[in-house]
């Protein structure tokens, strides 16, 4: 258990330093903070980096619209519990104001989407750099992200033009227009993620533990019933105990069977596990092998 505890300590130390270097390299920075277990991890890493001041930059949030209802319950909770200062984007409004097309099929993606609303949040308040929760171990896309990961003028990614980071050392100077996309949590896994919150006893959504709902069965996938999503006559339903690693949309993200109502029981279900929680879970990320990588360089977080 100590060895568990020095590693989780040497990825809190370096989270904590990450965050501070933003803090100090940047003028506006944010944290975008979803509601689900990475976001809400990077919030209790922000508060100890700058406890027992405020935190120095505000929580925004891309609202698509299809979010599940237990994620903005405790994204409002959290926000009202700390204190700090939240804004949130919207894709609906996105959709109107550029008359923008949902992907076709029965179960319709808006993370792509969400590139329009997170540009007018960058521009309208004057952002230079925001942090996020992403993990390399999520996906392929993700492996090749830099901890200070910058974007053009138009939120875009180029993975060829990826700056070195040697030494700890973070280069946070960037041209005119410029933004920087930041991941402390670059170098956790879910596993690590999942320890700290054990350490940490840290709340998180009812999502993530066993709880029973309706379900539709697709492409052996299990896609919950919502307002966005009605059973067709011939689609088979279920109603079963399940869980989900990672909270995107409603529409595009799978349930896991699962038992796990509590945090060993879960750490013990992702040691047995095989698949990564993305390929395991989101729809939208099959469309292709390259499916990440194109929606980030289209300017996608």
């Amino acid at each position: 258990m100590s060895n568990i505890t020095d590693y989780l300590e040497q990825l809190e130390n370096e989270a904590v330093y990450i965050l501070r270097e933003t803090a100090a390299q940047f003028e506006k920075p944010a944290l975008l903070f979803s509601g689900g277990k990475d976001s809400i991890v990077l919030v209790h890493l922000a508060l100890k980096a700058f406890s027992p001041g405020k935190l120095p930059f505000p929580l925004v949030h891309i609202d698509t619209g299809h979010n599940f209802p237990e994620a903005l319950e405790f994204r409002d909770s959290l926000v009202g519990k700390i204190g700090e200062r939240l804004i949130i984007g919207s894709v609906e409004d996105s959709i109107k104001k550029y008359n923008l097309k949902e992907t076709p099929g029965r179960f319709p993606s808006r993370n792509s989407l969400q590139t329009y609303a997170l540009l007018d949040t960058i521009q309208e308040h004057g952002f230079d750099a925001c942090i996020g929760g992403a993990r390399r171990d999520e996906e392929k896309a993700r492996a090749k992200e830099r901890i200070f990961s910058v974007r053009d003028d138009f939120g875009q990614w180029e993975p060829k033009l990826q700056r070195p980071e040697l030494w700890d050392i973070l280069n946070g100077k960037i041209s005119k227009g410029h933004n920087v996309r930041v991941f402390p949590l670059s170098n956790w896994t879910e596993l690590d993620v999942w320890n700290y919150i054990k350490k940490y006893d840290i709340a998180l959504p009812p999502l993530y533990f066993a709880h029973e709902r309706e379900l539709i069965v697709f492409q052996d996938r299990l896609v919950a019933t919502s307002p966005f999503i009605r059973p067709l006559p011939e689609d088979k339903v279920v109603y079963q105990s399940v869980r989900y690693r990672t909270v995107g949309d409603m529409t595009c993200t799978a349930a896991v069977p699962s038992e796990a109502g509590n945090i060993d029981d879960i750490i013990s279900d992702i040691i047995n596990t095989r698949i990564s929680e993305r390929g395991q879970t989101r729809l939208d990320d099959q469309l292709s092998e390259a499916a990440m990588e194109d929606r980030k360089k289209q300017g996608y977080f």
